[in-house]
């Protein structure tokens, strides 16, 4: 009886993922680690102790750290509100709009809606900033011309605005990616459960809503996971249209601008790297949780309506 032959090991399988391996590593998976370490220490007469998870105490306990950190954390929930009843539904409505056989022009009105997620997100929010300017942007023009220049707000400068604003610009600019994954999806869908559909007499809107939408619902639930996690590492906008104060009087403030002017310092403020890596190990263990319960308690019902 001949002995069983040993399986050969790949090693081309090795050598081809060893570059992105490392890359990888060096870029994420040691940043992480090494923000993680830096949480439990702090820098005291210029030598680093060990202090364990008396950050965290600071973070969540002291009155000063602790206001800002939950005023940074509801503005983001907000931002992320936002995007998820505002960005998701606009982009599947346009997905399904797009996919639509007899509309013509698809792929034009496609490109249009995508191009401004390939833009700067400094352009976009210095380009807003004028816009919406009292001064010299063309909104308040723009109101006037059809009669309603009595709606037009300061709104990037006025407290109860400012988010909002914020948060549908970052909408206008990224609509196009849930709307593109959306057509995907709906392209995806087997023209044969369409025909039999449409021999039980469900077409149009009725097909969206009975057939089509639940099964890319995998998607939606992608979808909204990508959008919380961008939404919670968000910086970029706010940073650039209202500077890392994140006025007025932080009411823009959200963690990524949080984590940024305690780590790197800004005006009076020295930097502490220390409490930024507390800020960001914070930011690290939210998104964490929100993706497991997205993982363990969401996906799970969804595989139902999938092939």
């Amino acid at each position: 009886m001949a002995a069983p032959s040993k399986q050969k090991t790949r090693w081309h399988i090795v050598v081809f993922l060893a570059p992105a391996v490392l890359v990888y590593t060096a870029v994420m998976i040691y940043p992480l680690f090494n923000t993680l370490r830096l949480s439990l220490y702090s820098e005291i007469d210029q030598e680093r102790i060990w202090v364990g998870l008396q950050n965290f105490r600071t973070l969540f306990g002291d009155a000063i750290w602790s206001e800002q950190f939950w005023n940074a954390l509801a503005n983001n929930g907000w931002f992320f509100l936002i995007h998820m009843l505002v960005q998701n539904p606009i982009g599947i409505a346009l997905a399904a709009i797009l996919s639509s056989p007899r509309l013509r022009f698809s792929a034009f009105y496609r490109s249009a809606i995508f191009i401004p997620t390939i833009l700067s997100f400094v352009i976009v929010g210095f380009a807003w900033k004028l816009i919406l300017s009292p001064i010299w942007g063309i909104a308040p023009g723009m109101l006037d011309a059809i009669g309603l220049k009595f709606l037009y707000q300061p709104w990037l400068g006025k407290e109860e605005y400012a988010l909002t604003t914020l948060s549908l610009v970052s909408v206008w600019q990224y609509v196009g990616i849930p709307m593109m994954l959306i057509y995907a999806a709906l392209l995806s869908i087997p023209d044969e459960i369409l025909e039999a559909g449409e021999c039980d007499g469900i077409t149009g809107m009725a097909a969206f809503w009975k057939i089509k939408l639940p099964l890319i619902l995998p998607s939606i639930g992608i979808i909204s996971v990508l959008t919380f996690v961008a939404n919670f590492n968000a910086f970029d906008l706010i940073y650039a249209a209202q500077g890392a104060l994140a006025g007025p009087d932080f009411s823009t403030d959200i963690l990524g601008t949080f984590m940024y002017r305690t780590f790197f310092g800004f005006q009076l403020q020295l930097g502490d790297p220390h409490m930024g890596s507390t800020i960001a190990s914070a930011m690290f263990g939210i998104i964490l949780i929100g993706v497991c319960i997205y993982l363990f308690g969401i996906q799970r019902r969804l595989r139902n309506y999938q092939f």
